[in-house]
């Protein structure tokens, strides 16, 4: 029997390519033409890429054979993932594979920006010895705010503490528990970082929550004098905001690497006093290049070989009469980690805990957990969260998981419970599905019980049980333009405290929000969209 055939379409490590070649028939393809690799795709069960290759749902249609696909380095975005799931393939990358050289760039940024090194290096080589024109700052003692505190967060803080810095973190996806191992303080939120921060490193995620987030506002609430480093994404920086902060005076220097577009030559700030840039070279090193090739050859032998895929991107297997019950609830799990963390009051996320009510404590709900993990860990950490990376995620940042199963459930047939423990307190949610086809249904939300059916959007209020406080919130919501689509109220005894919870057709705007929880006798009030 023939050994399969991988296609190594960019160039990769050749420690990679070796270690393929062990195992493999491996056909290089860098130089191929143009339109060669839509005709000869359906030859090979793998194939390895890098950024350039685009991978359509058309070229996977076209790869008959084809098990495997391996992205050498940490994004996947030139692979249609949802494309090469429907076909059973494995997508796999190296999300790894350049994080310390990340942490590196930015703490060589930090250094370059305090001693002016770049501007010392041009005008020397321009014939001038301009000393005293170019003295800097030490970074001993300072204050390093770290905004963002996954893997390359973590890295930054560890390399700045050996300089005897003070480092300061915000990422609410974080356990208490990791900040104290790493010796960094916790701020609870990013205003109270800025308060003390002398250096600001990004190293958020880039969602739609996240763009622009150095904006006016956030820069008008730093010291004076702060400097800024960005090696993450551009579209973290409203560059406009950051241009004015810089002629104020408000920010005395900024370390780029990254910008909203890419490449990016020209720009206002480019030539700046106190501006350094670099085009996008934080996973430039050789040994990140060579890691990522090796990490993607490996994930590549393990999906060939019936091995683990440690890095898939992509819904691991399971056997077709599990996923026959617990299928359904998958998108049940998932909402109820995003809804756990959204109606979360704290600074951090210490542990989550899963558990499993009636017949599904029969199965092995290990995916679930999973399902619920992504929910909460979604959209908040540096690389694309998944079914298969979320435990390590977790791990990184100190979030503990916990399951446990049930057997009788008091009122379901089926019961999925989330609980989130945080420095906030511990939030509880439940669901179940409905129907024949399980339709997902919240049935607990902050310690009161009812029956809605999930939506993309919902809001929660918490108040005096008493008459008329259901009509004052449809008429706020009214007044808004905003329309309820259902509704649904849970209360223990009359008199007491209610929950009333609505579904509604677009995202509750937070003026809503505010003006309902500032009426008499509304304790809380929080928007979710899932």
């Amino acid at each position: 029997m023939s050994p399969p055939r991988v296609l190594v379409k960019e160039k990769i490590a050749d420690s990679g390519l070796e270690l393929l070649r062990s195992h493999f028939d491996v056909e290089v393809g860098t130089d191929w033409a143009d339109g060669e690799l839509e005709q000869r795709i359906g030859d090979y069960e793998g194939i390895v890429v890098r950024s350039a290759t685009k991978l359509t749902a058309d070229l996977i249609e076209r790869a008959d054979r084809l098990k495997v696909i391996g992205r050498a380095g940490t994004g996947v975005d030139n692979v249609d993932v949802p494309a090469a799931t429907k076909r059973g393939v494995i997508v796999a990358n190296a999300p790894e594979s350049n994080a310390i050289a990340a942490a590196e760039h930015a703490m060589a940024l930090m250094l370059a920006l305090c001693r002016n090194v770049p501007q010392a290096h041009a005008s020397l080589i321009g014939g001038k010895w301009e000393r005293s024109k170019f003295g800097g700052i030490e970074v001993y003692r300072k204050t390093l705010g770290v905004l963002g505190f996954g893997r390359i967060g973590q890295l930054v803080a560890e390399r700045a503490r050996g300089f005897g810095m003070r480092v300061v973190g915000f990422d609410p996806f974080v356990s208490a528990e990791r900040y104290r191992e790493l010796g960094v303080e916790k701020a609870e939120s990013s205003t109270d970082l800025y308060a003390e921060a002398d250096i600001v490193t990004l190293h958020l995620p880039k969602t739609p929550d996240t763009a622009g987030w150095l904006d006016a506002e956030a820069f008008a609430q730093m010291k004076e004098g702060v400097l800024v480093i960005n090696c993450a994404r551009g579209e973290l920086v409203d560059h406009g905001a950051l241009e004015d902060a810089l002629r104020s005076g408000r920010v005395g220097g900024a370390a780029l690497d990254v910008f909203p577009e890419e490449p990016m030559t020209e720009h206002p700030l480019f030539g700046m006093p106190g501006v350094v840039v670099t085009p996008h070279l934080g996973a430039s090193t050789a040994e990140a290049q060579d890691r990522a090739g090796q990490i993607t050859a490996e994930q590549v032998v393990a999906a060939l070989t019936g091995e683990l895929v440690t890095n898939a991107v992509n819904v691991p297997a399971i056997r077709p009469e599990e996923m026959e019950v617990l299928g359904p609830f998958l998108p049940l799990s998932h909402s109820l980690g995003r809804l756990a963390v959204s109606l979360g009051e704290s600074s951090s996320v210490d542990r989550i805990e899963v558990c499993y009510e009636g017949r599904l404590a029969a199965h092995d709900t290990r995916l679930l957990t999973l399902s619920v993990l992504n929910g909460v860990l979604e959209g908040h950490t540096e690389e694309q969260v998944n079914l298969v990376n979320a435990p390590a995620l977790a791990e990184e940042r100190g979030i503990v998981l916990s399951e446990k199963r049930e057997p009788r459930s008091e009122d379901f047939n089926e019961l999925v419970r989330v609980t989130l423990v945080s420095s906030g307190g511990p939030v509880q949610v439940a669901g179940t599905g409905f129907g024949p086809r399980n339709t997902p249904h919240l049935v607990s939300v902050l310690g009161q019980s009812f029956n809605l059916e999930l939506s993309d959007h919902f809001a929660f209020f918490r108040y005096e049980d008493r008459p008329g406080m259901i009509g004052r919130v449809g008429s706020v919501f009214g007044e808004h333009g905003v329309n309820i689509v259902s509704a649904a109220v849970g209360a223990r005894e009359e008199g007491e405290e209610a929950v009333m919870a609505v579904t509604t057709d677009r995202p509750v705007p937070e003026a809503l929000i505010r003006e309902i929880a500032g009426l008499e006798g509304f304790h809380y009030g929080r928007a979710a969209s899932l």
